[in-house]
């Protein structure tokens, strides 16, 4: 399979502009499977519900994903985006994967980052894996990096690539989804923006560095800090259904779960 990320600087307030240009990247690419940034569609830096309620759009309905998805079908990739979704009276950070067959699945942004508190709410469906192509992909949003049980759930549902939209403005996530990569054994596509995003009181400046990690915690690719990017790399999924560490050891026959219910309280 091969897998990539997109890395691009969207425009605050502009889903137009940021789906042409999400387009005319993922044209020039030749993937199996691209993975684009976190809210790639408005930009990021909102201050108040409002603002991201008129942006956001239904998950079913989106004319954003519409276009994306007809552009995966025409280049015969499955993409994995982040959207701010409107469901009802609920306004989600959620990431959609958008197969070319016009199929797609959801996840909502569980782990919510500084003011994304006050503008979004909590995910509510469990992290779950999908299949593309015979390859079981898991979706997390950004923040959902910091905690490792998010990534480690998908692991043990299957997953084999994990796909994270981002607009990271932390230094640590990088280095630190190639633990995750390492103590799953499982690839990981991290899609970042990057520059600075003003809007009233708040501003943000984004890493970049969008990159991919390999179950033995190489670095397959990365992207400059700024700039836009896009990398592809050709991988062997089956290698992540693998979990022996050596001949003694399995990552997940190994594991003791009657000790660790301290964890979740269980």
């Amino acid at each position: 399979m091969r897998i990539g990320y997109v890395q691009f600087k969207p425009e605050f307030g502009d889903p137009a502009a940021n789906v042409k240009t999400m387009t005319n990247m993922i044209s020039s690419a030749d993937a199996d499977l691209l993975v684009l940034p976190e809210l790639a569609t408005t930009g990021y830096t909102f201050t108040s519900k409002d603002e991201i309620r008129d942006m956001a759009e239904e998950f079913e309905t989106s004319e954003s994903l519409l276009t994306l998805q007809a552009a995966a079908g025409k280049n015969n990739c499955a993409l994995v985006v982040g959207f701010g979704e409107r469901s009802g009276d609920k306004i989600f950070n959620s990431a959609a994967l958008l197969r070319p067959d016009g199929t797609r699945a959801l996840h909502r942004k569980n782990h919510l980052f500084g003011a994304e508190k006050k503008f979004f709410d909590h995910g509510d469906i469990p992290f779950m894996v999908h299949d593309y192509a015979g390859v079981s992909l898991g979706m997390i949003v950004c923040f959902d990096w910091y905690f490792p049980e998010s990534v480690r759930v998908l692991a043990l549902k299957g997953a084999q690539i994990i796909c994270q939209p981002a607009n990271l403005v932390l230094e640590w996530c990088q280095r630190a989804m190639i633990i995750r990569s390492i103590e799953n054994r499982v690839f990981t596509v991290t899609a970042n923006r990057y520059g600075s995003e003003s809007n009233g009181k708040a501003s943000f400046t984004f890493t970049g560095g969008s990159q991919m990690t390999s179950p033995e915690g190489e670095v397959l690719a990365s992207a400059p800090k700024e700039g836009d990017s896009i990398a592809v790399v050709g991988i062997d999924p089956v290698t992540a259904v693998n979990k022996s560490i050596n001949r003694m050891n399995n990552l997940f026959d190994d594991r003791r779960p009657e000790l660790y219910g301290d964890i979740t309280g269980c």
